[in-house]
């Protein structure tokens, strides 16, 4: 596979504070990576340096073969990008914000880029709607045939389907694995666990820190934590209780059942003993992406606090 990003120690500092420390991380062409974490945790701040938007305080890399710092115009040229918030104008078209993309950007064949665009994306049948009209799906898909009308190479979209309905969310995914699959490499932030496993593989971020890397399933084996699951009357109100004991690292109620993990597999038993009783029932299970980003967060200091 060709290695689309490779950056080694990207530093960035605001106001003294220090937002990304030490970030390293290779992307390969036409895959999709879900960049995870808290908010203020850094990610939007890495994507934007990966596409030389902007400039590192410190490391060095190469993105599309361009070096991040000298060379981020070229980047710029051949990269989409895509804001949490649509930013297009609501007082034009569907086809005349795509019109008007293609005139800034310089691109040629314009009619014919925009009617393939509307095809692709379904928006044939909008395109004389004001793009102030359009509902939260139909916007996004609108924001997303406008960063790739130039046929990037890289694509980079932060948070594109927050406040978007479930299946709305859906397709949009479905046109980026599309769009992956002719070998656009595509980064992505979210706090959708569901939509990160959807992802090629998954980078997490806390704070500045790059704590986890690798594919849902990676990651979570690598995490090495240990979980069950407890159902019956009221397990869901255990969770206070049970956070009191150190070998319980989370506890949190999903429905009316609870899961609580830890990564001492003994010390968490002991923990759960005295709560092995009718009504309640405990089942060994595999932590979920969720489980193992909660336990990552433990003894990550914020450094905003």
């Amino acid at each position: 596979m060709t290695v689309a990003i490779h950056v080694e120690g990207l530093d960035k500092s605001f106001g003294g504070r220090r937002v990304v420390r030490d970030f390293s991380i290779d992307v390969e062409e036409g895959r999709i990576t879900g960049f995870l974490g808290p908010n203020g945790s850094g990610k939007t701040t890495t994507l934007r340096m990966l596409c030389g938007l902007l400039t590192p305080d410190a490391g060095r890399g190469t993105a599309l073969g361009f070096d991040i710092i000298a060379q981020s115009w070229e980047i710029k040229r051949r990269t989409g990008y895509m804001t949490q918030r649509f930013s297009l104008y609501e007082d034009l078209t569907v086809a005349e914000n795509l019109e008007f993309a293609a005139r800034i950007r310089g691109l040629d064949r314009r009619r014919e880029r925009v009617d393939e665009a509307l095809a692709q994306l379904g928006l044939a049948e909008r395109r004389r709607q004001l793009a102030g009209t359009l509902s939260g799906g139909w916007k996004q898909r609108l924001a997303l045939a406008v960063a790739t009308l130039h046929e990037p190479r890289l694509l980079l979209l932060d948070e594109p389907t927050a406040g978007v309905d479930p299946e709305a969310r859906r397709a949009f995914w479905d046109e980026i694995h599309n769009l992956a699959g002719k070998g656009l490499t595509v980064l992505v932030s979210t706090h959708y666990m569901d939509e990160a496993e959807r992802c090629h593989d998954i980078a997490y971020i806390a704070y500045g820190e790059l704590l986890a890397r690798g594919t849902a399933e990676q990651v979570v084996e690598a995490a090495k934590l240990f979980t069950w699951r407890g159902e019956g009357q009221g397990v869901d109100r255990l969770a206070p209780q049970l956070l009191d004991n150190p070998a319980v690292e989370m506890a949190a109620p999903f429905g009316l059942a609870l899961h609580v993990s830890g990564s001492d597999e003994t010390a968490l038993d002991q923990a759960l003993e005295p709560y092995r009783k009718p009504p309640f029932r405990w089942t060994k299970t595999k932590p979920t992406l969720e489980d193992v980003f909660i336990h990552l967060m433990h003894g990550v200091e914020d450094n905003f606090r």
